[in-house]
């Protein structure tokens, strides 16, 4: 049994690790370098206009940034923290810049929240520019909590700590059996284990499982006994999608975060939309108003002045004061009531130290997708919790980590893989899914699920046509389709394989019938696990004119790395996997994790296009390899080449 205590030590250590791997990666690309270098390395958009502006909830503004030079690749993406600076000679100092939390970025639009009450007047002037901000406030709240938690012995916190890392065995009380009609066996006994736990629960929901179901259907089940909950999870997106679902059954609920990082669609769920929504609402503005003008009516007055004119300048800012803090103390009634009648708190892992929720504590804490979370991230909150219900699947995507050193010394392995291991009885896995059908399906579970996973009957009818195969995959060996590296990124391409998959993917649509396709609205996917692939098959698609079939049916086409794809699915998938040498080297394709996310996606077909000769030196392709040819979907690229 590990020394806990050393073991939390250790992974403090490596969270520092990681955190000045990420500074360092950072500065280079940021300080010190020029405007053309930040922009090369996709962290500045320079020159930008403003396009638009408004005052969101909360009295935010949200401003419409859009840059002129649209050919460069960046890494900007909604929920990262940004700086707006002006490069016209009056304005280009430090305390000029203006800080905000990117919402969206669409094409060359980029929509931020700024935090601040009035615009500048230079950012109408020409020679804007936004710069990416590293972030370390989420570092300091993992490292907090780690620190929490090593401390921690005669409390709940404690308690969690010794029963997660299996120093102490999890408790359980007998339950009435549950009987819900729409869900399955499987989904039924996860439901019980989470209802009888006293400490730890874990939900294991491989690819298409319905674990976001079932865990919703968990957090409805526990409100019978509980008033309040907290759910979280480690990104912004997963967060909103949990928070959809449970709007949809009726759940009240509030999404704490800054609003920026909110999916607009529910944005009526954070707190700034629903003081703005509550009846005193209207009393607040006034009072904030008031108070604004009588601190305006004072600065009137000048230096020099008299008694009584200063007797009237303190009568007017005392009178501004009494107001505002009448404001503040509204204010505070105001989010009292709205938390009163609030069943669930949605948040990301690290948004769960958030001030609104400072003091709190929780009778149940659910967390989703905590296979992706790093393990001090997962502690923050842990931190409010009486009990801890964890779901995710440590068989797809890890959590990303910058340092290769402190991955590799254990800062990769999560707190959900640790009680999965080391607290078995406290654990369900979800056996039936309803996405693929068997032979999608088969590769994945015998290498990840020990075949213990069972495609529902509705799976028999996934499929374009009977003479369509479901599953193929098409070998390049020996085609000269040979991988690339991009000399901005170091990223690797492969023009000739991306080519190719555009083609087989026109043909598809050809020999499918594209009015039949658009009419059952069947969705397709392009997976490439490099970003550089990415660009290049938008490039040929956009760029050139050799696909107009696919072109015109670019609203249910998607084209993402493997982390875009994660906890989504589609009708057809393709993955270019772009390795070709002669080396066999495959880079990080030897994440099988990752790989088993991208196998997991198609619904109706999966098409695998790449290089045995390279591939093969992996056991994992060796094995796919192996399973393609048992089952008759092995295709040669020059059956296609005519």
């Amino acid at each position: 049994m590990p020394n806990i205590t050393e073991e939390l030590k250790k992974s403090l250590k490596l969270l520092r690790q990681e955190w000045e791997e990420d500074l360092q990666q950072f500065k280079k690309k940021f300080l010190y370098t020029s405007i053309g270098d930040k922009k090369e390395e996709g962290i500045c958009w320079y020159p930008v206009q403003l396009k638009k502006f408004r005052l969101g909830y909360g009295e935010r503004w949200i401003v419409d940034m859009e840059r002129m030079d649209t050919n460069q690749s960046h890494i900007f993406q909604s929920g990262k923290s940004v700086s707006i600076f002006s490069n016209l000679e009056q304005h280009i100092s430090p305390e000029f810049r203006i800080n905000g939390v990117i919402n969206q970025v669409k094409k060359d639009v980029m929509t931020v929240t700024l935090q601040m009450e009035e615009l500048p007047d230079w950012l109408h002037k020409g020679k804007v520019g936004i710069d990416l901000l590293f972030d370390e406030a989420s570092y300091r709240e993992m490292e907090s909590a780690l620190k929490s938690v090593i401390k921690a012995e005669n409390s709940r916190l404690g308690e969690l700590k010794n029963t997660l890392l299996g120093q102490r065995e999890g408790s359980f009380e007998s339950v009435v059996a549950l009987d819900h009609t729409d869900l399955n066996s499987s989904q039924q006994a996860a439901l019980e284990l989470v209802a009888s736990a006293i400490d730890v629960a874990v939900i294991h929901g491989p690819p298409g499982t319905g674990k976001t179901t079932t865990l919703v259907e968990a957090i409805k089940k526990s409100l019978e006994h509980h008033k309040q909950v907290l759910v979280c999870a480690p990104s912004n997106a997963a967060v909103d999608l949990l928070v959809e679902k449970i709007m949809e059954k009726g759940m009240r609920s509030i999404r704490i975060g800054h609003p920026a990082r909110v999916e607009d669609h529910i944005l009526t769920q954070t707190l700034d939309a629903k003081i703005a929504l509550h009846d005193s609402y209207k009393d607040l503005k006034k009072l904030k108003k008031k108070a604004d003008e009588y601190r305006k009516l004072g600065q009137k007055y000048k230096r020099s002045f008299g008694p009584e004119e200063r007797m009237q300048r303190k009568r007017l800012f005392d009178e501004a004061n009494r107001l505002k803090d009448e404001a503040v103390h509204l204010e505070e009634y105001i989010v009292f009531d709205v938390f009163q009648q609030t069943q669930v708190f949605a948040a990301t892992l690290v948004g769960a130290a958030n001030t609104a929720l400072k003091g709190m504590k929780f009778p149940v804490v659910f967390i989703d997708e905590a296979a992706q979370g790093l393990e001090a991230a997962t502690w923050i909150p842990i931190q409010k919790a009486q009990k801890v219900v964890m779901a995710g699947d440590h068989c797809q995507l890890p959590p990303t980590i910058k340092s290769f050193e402190a991955a590799k010394a254990g800062l990769s392995e999560t707190l959900f893989e640790k009680v999965i291991k080391r607290q078995p009885q406290a654990s369900k896995m979800l056996q039936l899914q309803y996405r693929m059908p068997d032979l999608i399906m088969g590769f994945s579970n015998k290498f990840f699920y020990k075949n213990e996973l069972r495609a529902s009957e509705n799976t028999q009818n996934h499929f374009i046509s009977e003479e369509e195969p479901v599953l193929e995959f098409i070998d390049t060996a020996g085609s000269g389709f040979v991988e690339a590296v991009e000399e901005e990124s170091l990223s690797t391409y492969n023009q000739e394989e991306a080519r190719f998959a555009l083609q087989y993917l026109e043909e598809l649509l050809k020999r499918t019938g594209i009015a039949k396709i658009k009419e059952k609205g069947w969705t397709i996917g392009l997976i490439a696990p490099y970003r550089a692939q990415v660009r290049k098959f938008n490039e040929l698609l956009f760029e050139s004119y050799a696909f107009p079939n696919l072109r015109s049916f670019s609203e249910l086409l998607t084209i993402d790395s493997i982390d875009g794809f994660q906890g989504q699915e589609r009708d057809i998938i393709l993955i270019s996997l772009v390795r070709s040498n002669a080396k066999g080297e495959i880079g990080f394709l030897a994440d099988t994790r990752r790989m088993n996310v991208a196998l997991t996606r198609a619904k109706r077909k999966l098409v695998v296009v790449g290089d045995s000769a390279t591939l093969s030196h992996h056991s994992f392709y060796n094995a796919f390899l192996d399973y393609v040819d048992e089952n008759d979907c092995y295709k040669s690229v020059y059956e296609y080449l005519v």
